[in-house]
């Protein structure tokens, strides 16, 4: 009799893990690279991102949701839904040789191996995983994706990299393996190419997990010329100009509700004293470009899953790991290229092969339309995101949310619509009631840290620490969305309230 009732138990859960496994969503991550807040089109850009537009007027737009201001904290939270201290991911991926048997540290510089993934996380409840993109969170092989819970990864284990060719100390795999660009290489297309050779292969009893982390639009600045060439005229406004209108687009599709645009960072030299505005301009036209092939890679990606009849059940979520990018690159130019390649660069064009470049601030203020400073500050230029998650088994017309979330929200939003439960605690909530369109209990409060800036928010509050300025600022974010009007001094109690929240959490995670 017990044997019987031992048997008859197993099978029954045989027969959920089944039911759970053609039931369950599959989902596709898509993290972009450096990417402003206003740099695809229905968040304001005149760049043709018709494939992410239409996930977003079909889904739902989150418009003040955060990553964590930099690449790698910000991968470290999504993987692992957890703050990047507590992941080892306090600062930047340590790119030497480092030893696991010491005690997890906070800026260790790879993933905790005590905290699960969410690839691993999936994978034991019966998923397909996959991976094609910027890994940047371990650099020795015991923590490369393979070994953090894909069954398949293709892409780049490092940092940036030329989307032409490898370069020195870089490190390009598949699977493990070292892969060698051969001279047609273009890195994004590259990345949604095997993307969609994942998902042709992916076994159809069975959901899968595809985490698609394009390195675009992150420097150097590379595209084809023919791509290029369709953005020159565009930006011979200049970036003030270009600002204006995006913040005009954003005030008409509702997307945010502020009155005024700011003013331009004082630091930015005005477009039309620019001794060289061909350079600019063409700078310009390069990342549009790099954005629009990313773009037409994704479209790809769309057409796969409808191919494979697996659309209605695929959820598609889109963001960018922090905000736009405002740095130059000579010095890392020389450490990337060597002397020869960087005097080889100054001369090259922008967006072919050997040109190592950025945009600067110039064009960063204007991708981060309308907010304040870039990617590396806490202020909303630096850690504000799109957020697009798309799912018409849930989500039956698209809407826009202005609660709050954070990167470290998606690992249990996707557990939760796979109705799994996490192997162990982990710090962030789920969206799946806003996407339900409920109420949410949001988090407490969300805080940042990274190379010593600083920031909490709770509810419309925010106390932020530029740590060049090195004094906290007080926002209430309902009314200034755009950081323009600090209340710090006129608000003492609320700005030391905040700051000893920050403090104590601060304390816990190991901030330094």
């Amino acid at each position: 009799m017990k044997i019987s009732y031992i048997f008859f138990s197993l099978l029954c859960l045989n027969v959920a893990s089944v039911f759970a496994q053609k039931t369950a969503p599959n989902v596709i991550v898509i993290l972009v690279d450096d990417m402003g807040y206003s740099d695809i089109g229905i968040f304001g850009s005149e760049i043709k991102t018709p494939n992410i537009d239409r996930l977003g007027k079909k889904g739902a737009i989150f418009t003040q949701f955060y990553n964590a201001g930099r690449c790698c904290p910000s991968r470290a939270s999504l993987l692992t839904g957890m703050y990047p201290h507590q992941a080892g991911m306090g600062l930047m991926v340590n790119t030497g040789k480092y030893d696991h048997s010491k005690a997890y540290q906070p800026y260790q510089g790879f993933l905790n191996l005590e905290t699960p993934t969410i690839a691993e996380e999936l994978r034991k409840n019966g998923y397909q995983t996959f991976m094609s993109g910027k890994w940047h969170v371990g650099e020795q092989v015991e923590d490369w994706p393979n070994q953090r819970g894909f069954d398949h990864y293709f892409g780049l284990i490092s940092g940036a990299n030329s989307y032409y060719e490898l370069l020195a100390r870089r490190q390009l795999v598949e699977d493990n393996q070292k892969f060698t660009p051969d001279s047609n290489f273009y890195m994004t297309d590259a990345i949604s190419i095997k993307a969609i050779h994942y998902l042709k292969t992916a076994k159809k009893e069975k959901p899968f997990f595809l985490y698609v982390a394009y390195t675009a639009p992150h420097w150097p600045l590379h595209a084809p010329q023919k791509v290029i060439d369709q953005y020159r005229q565009t930006y011979q406004k200049g970036w003030e100009k270009l600002r204006e209108e995006r913040f005009v687009r954003q005030q008409k599709s509702g997307l945010l509700h502020i009155s005024q645009l700011p003013p331009i960072d004082p630091a930015i030299a005005r477009f039309d004293t620019i001794k060289n505005p061909t350079e600019y301009i063409d700078k310009m036209a390069t990342y549009a470009a790099m954005m629009q092939i990313m773009d037409e890679g994704i479209g790809r990606i769309m057409q796969e899953v409808k191919a494979k009849g697996e659309w209605d059940n695929t959820v598609f979520m889109f963001l960018s790991d922090n905000g736009a990018c405002h740095e130059i690159l000579d010095d890392r130019s020389v450490r990337d290229l060597g002397e020869e390649g960087y005097q080889k660069s100054l001369t090259s064009p922008v967006g072919t092969k050997g040109s190592y470049t950025t945009y600067g601030k110039e064009w960063a203020s204007a991708g981060n339309t309308p907010f304040r400073m870039y990617k590396h500050w806490m202020h909303e230029g630096g850690i504000s995101t799109p957020l697009i998650v798309h799912y018409p088994k849930l989500i039956k017309k698209g809407f826009q949310t202005n609660q709050v979330g954070h990167i470290m929200d998606l690992f249990p939003t996707i557990l939760d619509m796979s109705h799994i439960r996490p192997s162990k605690a982990i710090q962030g909530k789920s969206l799946l009631p806003i996407l339900k369109q409920k109420i949410r209990a949001p988090h407490p409060f969300i805080a940042w840290e990274h190379q010593g800036n600083r920031a909490i928010r709770e509810g419309d509050w925010k106390l932020v620490w530029d740590d060049e300025v090195k004094k906290w600022e007080l926002y209430n974010l309902k009314n200034d969305r755009i950081e323009a009007h600090d209340l710090a001094k006129s608000m003492p109690k609320k700005r030391n309230d905040l700051l000893a929240k920050y403090t104590q959490w601060a304390q816990n995670i190991g901030v330094k």
